[in-house]
């Protein structure tokens, strides 16, 4: 494994264009409708619905995003420092394709559609493949961070013959107990007061592990209203906004899924597509140095790290120089 110390150099970054009215509409497909999926748990499905956006024209290669836990496919609503001209996800010259995940809610076949019906990262490698084959893609490069870094490199190692290379952002190769206690505290919450309430307990949860005590100490010291902390009145609006989005049917699935991929060090050491691996200085869900030494099974991996106190959610907030060093590795 390599290690980046400095950025590489890109040309100047653009002002960007809007995106189109067409490029921000959602497009759905039916897959699955004469042979059915099926899953590693031994269910088949048959009729998935999955929801997507494009942006550019129509190629056989393109750039896949994988969005995280509680994302969805509109890239340009909540990756705008990365989608546009001049950008790592240029649509003038790139073809970039994001789906939600089999198992969330945001217009692809829910976990609320599956009534329980367990899912793995590998099943929802297998949904995005059969997307790009409808859209006729034939070789990707790769980009996901948080629960899309992990599925990444689910995506490294089923789809080795379509995947020409992957950037990891702020994820390991698997959950260390410390990731899976923090989804299990959160799954006990939602099964402890189903209908919204336990939701937002969750979301507090993970909230507390995707910033850091030096980000929280900068942004949410003193108090917004007498007598109530700031931190406080923050997890409330947090685990608010995500009840009202999100479904806690999907973040039961998605977060089990999430702590079942587990590859071992031989499996990592197979991959032998090109790799860079993206710590964040700050990060207590996923610590750099576990970041990095992960990474490093990888043999044609290049390690960089985000310098910033912000934490796990430092890549949307303070993403600094991450543009510059992820555009020139995905077109290098």
């Amino acid at each position: 494994m390599t290690a980046l110390s400095h950025p590489a150099p890109t040309a100047p970054l653009t002002p960007t264009d809007d995106p189109t009215p067409e490029d921000c509409a959602p497009q759905t497909v039916t897959l699955f409708r004469r042979d059915p999926l099926l899953l590693d748990s031994g269910h088949a499905l048959s009729d998935i619905q999955v929801a997507y956006h494009t942006y550019g024209e129509p190629r056989p290669d393109a750039t896949l995003v994988l969005h995280a836990l509680t994302g969805s496919s509109a890239v340009h609503e909540w990756w705008p420092e990365f989608l546009g001209r001049g950008r790592p996800l240029d649509p003038t010259r790139d073809y970039v394709v994001c789906a939600n995940v089999l198992g969330g809610c945001a217009g692809t076949t829910s976990a609320a559609d599956l009534q329980g019906t367990p899912l793995t990262l590998h099943d929802m490698v297998r949904v995005g493949r059969a997307l790009l084959e409808h859209l006729g893609v034939r070789r990707v490069r790769v980009i996901g961070s948080s629960m899309g870094g992990l599925l990444a490199y689910a995506w490294l190692l089923d789809c080795p013959d379509l995947v020409e290379r992957a950037v990891v952002i702020g994820a390991p190769a698997r959950h260390s107990p410390w990731a899976i206690g923090l989804n299990s505290a959160a799954r006990a919450a939602i099964r402890a007061a189903p209908g919204g309430e336990g939701l937002k307990v969750a979301r507090q949860i993970a909230m507390l592990s995707y910033r850091s005590p030096e980000s929280f100490a900068l942004t949410q010291s003193g108090a917004r209203v007498p007598g109530v902390p700031a931190i406080t009145s923050y997890l409330d609006h947090q685990g608010e906004k995500l009840q009202r989005r999100f479904c806690e049917h999907s973040y039961l699935t998605l977060t089990a899924a999430m702590d079942a991929f587990q590859p071992g060090d031989a499996e990592l050491r197979r991959i032998q597509t090109p790799v860079l691996a993206v710590g964040i200085s700050s990060d207590v869900l996923y610590p750099a140095a576990e970041v990095r030494a992960q990474a490093a099974l990888v043999p044609g991996s290049t390690y960089w790290e985000l310098d910033s106190v912000h934490g796990h959610d430092a890549f949307l907030m303070d993403a600094q120089d991450l543009p510059d060093v992820v555009g020139a590795f995905l077109h290098s």
